[in-house]
């Protein structure tokens, strides 16, 4: 039989409406007691039931959630975080993907899909800031990413200039000075690839190195296989290079192919080191240094804010806009003595 409320308040030791408060995600609960109720709903397996609460409170119980590409590893795994941040917190989720096209995105804002969910967590890569005033609709919207910014929702961002800069940083303190670039996109100031490339910049700038645009590896969509063209490409050219940094994790992922093929060994000849923090990047050979950028953070912080915004807990606050924490996760790519190239 199915976990009820009763249930899980029973073994919380709390009132039902406690419960129900927590699964709600209503504010000025003690920690400890959400804590407790989330524990008790975690080894109970409950769920709420949807049907029923939407009769209650007309309210359905589900947030949407619409990305770009869902066999691009990071939306997959950030698709994943939201899902848990909101079953914390008896929510359920319906993904829709765009393809990352924004006449796509456009209409998905309008969808007749929105009729079957309280509010919306969407990540546009084919919308740009010229488009923000489609972001006015009638209904709770958290944006995600670094198409849009000071547009008129609530908006979960990374830092991506200041990690960029630490990523590059990392590679100099190593004695690294020729440091390419893989996944630059023509002419982009705002964008996950325009704000990397500009903390690349800085940290080459404060290191008193100037940028060499021969090292700058351009491309479209950040895919393993693009990352491997583009790496093709730069060794093509004959440029020396001393490391990369790869715009994301699959970029590099594809990059180190392409070194270890034409017998560069990493990190001794080249050092690379990505961004995102896949979970793959802890697997490859070498394994991949790279900027976790706060995915788990951004989910919980999206999910957390769409339902205040669905409860009506921060009716009374402006448009806000969140930047989550990074670290720089060094592993073998960027130590030469943790690499398995130093034994050889």
């Amino acid at each position: 039989m199915a976990a009820t409320l009763r249930d899980v308040a029973a073994l919380a030791g709390v009132s039902i409406k406690t419960v129900s408060n927590v699964v709600h995600d209503f504010e000025h609960i003690r920690p400890s007691t959400r804590q407790r109720v989330l524990a008790a709903i975690d080894e109970l397996g409950y769920k709420p039931n949807i049907s029923a609460r939407s009769l209650r409170s007309g309210r359905t119980g589900v947030i949407g959630l619409a990305l770009p590409e869902l066999s691009l590893s990071y939306f997959a795994e950030l698709a994943d975080a939201i899902i848990q941040a909101a079953e914390r917190r008896g929510t359920s989720v319906l993904i829709e993907q765009t393809g990352g096209d924004r006449q796509r995105e456009i209409q998905l804002l309008t969808s007749p899909h929105r009729q079957f969910t309280d509010g919306l967590i969407f990540s546009p890569l084919g919308m740009g800031n010229d488009d923000a005033g489609y972001l006015n609709v009638d209904y709770p919207l958290v944006l995600l990413g670094e198409r849009i910014f000071n547009g008129p929702t609530d908006h979960v961002t990374m830092r991506n200039i200041e990690a960029a800069r630490t990523a590059t940083e990392h590679l100099l303190a190593s004695g690294r000075r020729r440091i390419a670039v893989i996944g630059a996109h023509e002419d982009e100031v705002i964008g996950s690839a325009g704000l990397r490339l500009r903390g690349y910049r800085e940290a080459l700038d404060a290191a008193g190195i100037a940028v060499d645009p021969a090292l700058i590896g351009h491309t479209t969509l950040w895919h393993r296989a693009n990352g491997a063209t583009a790496m093709r490409a730069l060794l093509d050219t004959g440029v020396q290079f001393d490391a990369v940094f790869a715009l994301n994790d699959t970029l590099a992922l594809g990059a180190m192919r392409v070194l270890q093929e034409s017998g560069r060994r990493i990190p001794l000849d080249v050092a690379v080191v990505g961004f995102d923090d896949l979970d793959e990047s802890s697997y490859c050979l070498p394994a991949l240094s790279t900027i976790n950028p706060g995915r788990d953070e951004i989910a919980d912080t999206a999910v957390r804010i769409l339902l205040e915004r669905i409860s009506g807990g921060a009716a009374e606050q402006g448009p806000r806009e969140i930047e989550t924490e990074f670290r720089l996760v060094q592993r073998e790519s960027t130590d030469p003595a943790s690499s398995p190239a130093s034994a050889g």
